[in-house]
């Protein structure tokens, strides 16, 4: 296989008929980045056909700058409201939004996928309220995928579990796991937990009751939890695989070694390092559908990017591969209940 037969996330270009539902005013920049990341997606896989939600006027951009033979490629759901960054996602979620309907696109079967550059928050509250979650799961995160010189490393989460408790942590493991596996083709993928140093008992009470956890759990396809990881082993790769954290602190490294790369591009170490700049589409793991989100401040290419993540998603079929590996423990995470960080501590009342 050549690296021209290959997605920059993996896997080869393209294979069979992908639908993407496109929130064309999700981020900064929308809907004119939308438009130009919809038609750059539409230039390099052929076989991509695309559900636009957002303004008629829009969608008719894109349309408009298709080829004549190219414009069957393209539907259009009309919707002109969309949740903003300062609106509260529980609160709009029942409105006619672009995030919201183009959810319903997938759920309904319109649609494969989705793809929002908007507020994170919103997609998460959409997908999971119309597509609903994997069994088990408490709340879905946000992963990320991270280029090294030692191979990918997806970060999770990454702006979802602000407040993040021992449950959903250890779950996020599983199914970062399980993601790592089928989607980025590792074997027996390593887990870290993130913390502010990688010997053991480091960190706060959540993380060290975490990390006793994480110990004690079979994590599924060969994963193997290897303890403890700091923030420079993140950009760097290395000790793990799938680093795990919750949202809160994901989301501030996350952006940190995306502007470390921005100022550094044109020859640092950070760029010699990646080769490439950190992937800006984030994979929504734990619903019961492919959806992918970009960073709000996506241009046309990183939503290029982020749509044709979410055509991979759907061509080889990797979020039932992940729900199929992680099924049974998550289930049984959850319906346990006895994830304390009490407990994991051996701390008594």
């Amino acid at each position: 296989m050549t690296r021209s037969d290959r997605s920059p996330h993996g896997g080869r270009l393209p294979s069979g008929v992908a639908r993407i539902a496109v929130d064309l005013l999700g981020g900064d920049g929308a809907p004119a980045v939308v438009v130009d990341g919809a038609l750059r997606a539409c230039s390099a896989d052929p076989d991509l056909h695309l559900v636009l939600v957002g303004p008629q006027q829009s969608a008719g951009e894109v349309v408009g700058a298709l080829a004549v033979g190219d414009r069957e490629r393209v539907s259009v759901i009309a919707v002109d409201s969309v949740i903003g960054m300062a609106d509260s996602p529980l609160r709009n979620i029942r409105r006619e939004t672009t995030v919201r309907t183009a959810a319903e696109a997938v759920y309904t079967g319109r649609a494969d996928a989705m793809v929002s550059a908007g507020s994170s928050g919103a997609a998460v509250a959409a997908s999971a309220h119309v597509l609903g979650r994997l069994r088990g799961v408490r709340r879905p995160g946000l992963a990320a995928q991270l280029p090294t010189e030692r191979g990918p490393v997806l970060l999770l989460d990454v702006g979802v579990t602000l407040d993040a408790t021992m449950l959903e942590l250890v779950q996020h493991a599983v199914l970062g796991t399980a993601f790592a596996s089928v989607g980025l083709g590792i074997a027996r993928p390593r887990v870290g937990l993130l913390s502010i140093g990688s010997e053991p008992g480091k960190g706060d009470r959540l993380r060290r009751a975490v990390s006793i956890a994480l110990s004690d759990i079979p994590l599924p396809a060969g994963g193997h939890y290897v303890g403890l990881v700091e923030g420079f082993d993140v950009p760097r790769g290395g000790p793990a695989d799938v680093v795990v954290t919750d949202g809160f602190t994901g989301n501030i490294l996350l952006k940190g070694i995306e502007g470390a790369f921005t100022a550094s591009r044109g020859g640092s170490k950070i760029s010699e390092v990646y080769g490439t700049r950190p992937h800006e589409a984030a994979v929504l793991l734990g619903v019961a559908g492919d959806v992918v989100v970009c960073h709000g401040s996506a241009g046309g290419a990183e939503v290029a990017d982020g749509i044709a993540l979410a055509a991979r998603l759907h061509r080889d079929r990797i979020t039932p591969a992940v729900a199929g590996i992680a099924d049974d423990l998550l289930t049984e995470l959850s319906s346990a209940g006895g994830l304390t960080i009490r407990d994991a501590l051996g701390e008594r009342s």
